[in-house]
């Protein structure tokens, strides 16, 4: 859609040389590209592949299948029904945790970003009487018992605390302890693999982009449904932050495909700045965002309700997936504005690769805004490291320029569409320049 617009609110801009300077329009970083260094290999370098022994299957981590006893009391998981469907079963107990196969599961986060005591505290936050049933449900049983006090007994002594320390506590203190299990706001969504089916040594890891299309879409749907759930839970929480951290560069603790979700008690700078400009231009996303992203040659791809484009004024190579849905909160979107945000986020992942350190960065309306900020996602490439000269001044140097994100893209997507690995209804720009 193109538009005039006064140098001044230029985003994006290519010299002589060849280096291209770049603005976010939302948070206003400041980003540069120097030529020479956008087809460079992405991957990590990593050590020599080794065989899978099949005995470790689903014991790789403590977030694999057969160590589900490891990780707090689940929340929720996603099953396939007898009749090939999938369904969500909530509070699964403890005896029943093996009993059916959870292609993806809930459970609270072990080391919160903020603890359930940060809100009995600062907020005098009360879990509704519904969470207290459920955490006297699960204690009740022998197994359900026992579940808690071994998880919050690792927790404690990852804590600092001795094992003589830990068994010297009263059952009830060590109880206690886990309240945050029951009644906190930081969870983690788990994929089923650790390695792709078929794989025979350690590099073949399960990420998004190695998921199924329908696969992704359940992935996708369980992250919205806890979402909406953090919300409802605690009148306190002012935003759920969304994130994906993607191998150990990224920031993961496990090589194990997951998500997590932080119920925060602010806003966050990030939204503080959006939704100032949107107050300003109510079609700040749209002109600033996907009609910028489509003069400058950047989109790379759409389907019926969303559409992706190569991110501009980030700190790393960014993808960005928006939504065209007219409903900014994401559990308020119909099944298909949803999916259809899910197929492109899968298949910016496996155009990524595997191999590639990324986060996946969601941003929604936070609670009681009325602003018009529609969900979007930035996986990132976590393919360089910040050091003294971003920090002295605060201009940020990307190793990929957003041509390059579009072209390395879409080329690959047009890949996997032949091969017929991502979802169908995805159209991928001939030009970059294709409106929305």
């Amino acid at each position: 859609m193109p538009r005039t617009r006064p140098p001044a609110q230029d985003f994006l801009a290519e010299l002589p040389d060849g280096t291209v300077k770049q603005r976010n329009p939302f948070s206003g970083t400041e980003v540069w590209t120097v030529p020479g260094r956008g087809h460079r290999p992405l991957g990590i370098a990593r050590p020599a592949a080794q065989p899978l022994d099949p005995d470790d299957d689903g014991r790789h981590c403590a977030f694999c299948s057969a160590r589900l006893l490891e990780t707090p009391p689940e929340k929720s998981r996603v099953v396939r029904t007898e009749d090939g469907e999938h369904a969500i079963l909530r509070d699964v107990p403890a005896e029943a945790l093996f009993d059916s196969v959870p292609e993806f599961r809930r459970v609270p986060n072990l080391f919160e970003i903020l603890s359930y005591e940060y809100w009995r505290l600062n907020h005098g936050f009360v879990p509704a009487p519904g969470v207290a049933d459920r955490r006297a449900a699960y204690l009740a049983t022998e197994a359900g018992r026992a579940h808690v006090l071994a998880v919050v007994g690792n927790k404690l002594r990852a804590a600092g605390r001795s094992a003589e320390e830990v068994e010297a506590m009263p059952e009830e203190e060590r109880i206690e302890a886990a309240s945050g299990f029951f009644g906190g706001g930081h969870d983690v969504i788990i994929a089923r693999r650790h390695f792709a089916d078929g794989a025979q040594d350690d590099h073949a890891l399960a990420g998004s982009g190695t998921l199924s299309p329908e696969e992704h879409r359940r992935f996708i749907a369980l992250t919205v449904d806890s979402m909406r759930d953090l919300y409802a839970a605690n009148p306190h929480a002012r935003y759920v932050s969304v994130f994906q951290n993607w191998l150990k560069p990224a920031g993961a603790s496990f090589d194990h495909l997951h998500k997590q979700l932080v119920a925060i008690d602010e806003v966050g700078a990030q939204n503080e700045a959006a939704i100032a400009r949107v107050r300003r231009n109510p079609d700040a996303f749209v002109e600033d965002a996907l009609g910028y992203a489509a003069e400058q040659g950047l989109m790379i791809a759409r389907n019926e309700h969303a559409a992706m484009f190569a991110g501009f004024g980030h700190r790393y190579p960014t993808v960005e997936i928006h939504s065209l849905s007219p409903t900014c909160e994401p559990w308020e979107q119909t099944d298909a504005e949803r999916d259809a945000m899910a197929d492109l986020i899968h298949a910016a992942h496996a155009a990524t690769g595997a191999d590639v350190p990324s986060n996946e960065e969601w941003h929604t309306r936070p609670a009681g805004v009325d602003e018009p900020l529609p969900w979007r996602v930035c996986l990132k490439w976590r393919v360089s490291t910040l050091a003294g000269f971003e920090g002295a001044t605060k201009i940020y140097l990307n190793t990929v320029s957003p041509g390059s994100v579009r072209e390395r893209v879409a080329t690959r997507l047009r890949e996997l569409q032949a091969a017929g690995a991502i979802a169908d209804g995805i159209r991928v720009d001939d030009d970059g320049r294709g409106a929305v």
